[in-house]
């Protein structure tokens, strides 16, 4: 039985790019079939996502079982978002994984200083990006456990 067909998860993805978001969810896609990914476009709409305002006031937004966070962002940058997620008590318990193009030491250790639960940097094939998704599900979907 594949590892993938076990559960169903949902995952929030901050990204603001379209064609980076194109390429995360036909990674996903094809490494795990089984995520349901909603896609924001920056940290200010990530916060009204998981507090249901703005445009999300009036939908059933599910508590999602990981947060992805692009850093650099129009609005409200990555670890900002990071920042306000973790201080609130309805939220701190989500695991936030940074997911960026930035390699700086200064960003990782910010976002782990901040409660980032993973810094992964995007990689620069498909491919390797299918295996970080597929490295992303197995780990937090199948291996920890969840609050």
């Amino acid at each position: 039985m594949d590892a993938f067909q076990k559960t169903h998860v949902m995952v929030v993805i901050a990204e603001d790019d379209p064609d980076d978001r194109l390429l995360i969810q036909e990674a996903i896609a094809q490494a795990s079939p089984q995520v349901d990914v909603r896609f924001v476009v920056d940290g200010a709409e990530m916060l009204d996502y998981l507090h249901h305002k703005g445009k999300f006031a009036q939908q059933m937004n599910p508590t999602p079982a990981l947060v992805l966070l692009d850093l650099n962002m129009p609005k409200k940058g990555g670890l900002e978002a990071l920042q306000e997620i973790k201080e609130d008590p309805a939220l701190h318990t989500i695991p936030v994984v940074v997911l960026t193009t930035s390699r700086s030491p200064e960003h990782v250790a910010r976002s782990y200083e901040l409660g980032g639960s993973g810094f992964i940097t995007k990689p620069e094939s498909y491919h390797e990006l299918v295996d970080i998704m597929r490295t992303l599900d197995m780990y937090w979907f199948h291996t920890v456990k969840l609050p």
